[in-house]
């Protein structure tokens, strides 16, 4: 399990529900969280391989949303 961290677009809880769908269909997602008050709206992931951080990305992109991991 690592814990992985991402700079995303969103701006409200809106946002968040666009994507929320999407996150939880992820196998090996096994928790996140996005900080709306952080500079970054940062998106704080535990996965379990490196192949669930690209379905994060994509994820957010097919939802018409950005996410780029730190």
């Amino acid at each position: 399990m690592a814990t992985t961290h991402y700079k995303t677009n969103l701006k409200c809880n809106g946002c968040i529900a666009a994507v929320m769908p999407s996150l939880d269909a992820i196998e090996g997602l096994t928790a996140w969280e996005v900080d709306l008050a952080s500079p970054e709206k940062e998106l704080t992931a535990e996965i379990n391989s490196e192949e669930v951080s690209e379905k994060i990305i994509t994820a957010f992109s097919e939802a018409g949303y950005e996410a780029s991991r730190k």
